[in-house]
């Protein structure tokens, strides 16, 4: 009966740590259905493929939107041609009111 020391405490064991990269999200925490399908994103793991996809998509549509007002902004300078009252014909740039 030598192998304990009466001194010496005995070591506690820790419970596991709900902070660490084993358990994302909220899974252990107590929460209503309603929370759960609002928020789907804080129960499950990050999907990888998810993740690309959407950046993927998100990229397209801002190189997109990034077209769309490059090309606007080369149509604002277009020519036209402007028939005066008398017959006569002009060529006139486009020209907004706010100039």
């Amino acid at each position: 009966m030598a192998t304990e020391k009466s001194g010496d405490p005995k070591p506690e064991a820790k419970p596991p740590s709900s902070a660490g990269p084993r358990s994302p999200g909220l899974r252990h925490v107590q929460t209503t259905t309603l929370f759960r399908v609002v928020n789907p994103e804080l129960f499950m793991r990050p999907n990888k493929m998810v993740m690309a996809f959407g950046l993927v998509t998100i990229t397209g549509c801002i190189a997109y939107l990034a077209y769309m007002n490059a090309s606007k902004e080369n149509q604002r300078d277009q020519l036209y041609v402007n028939v005066s009252s008398d017959g006569t014909e002009t060529v006139q740039r486009r020209r907004s009111k706010w100039d």
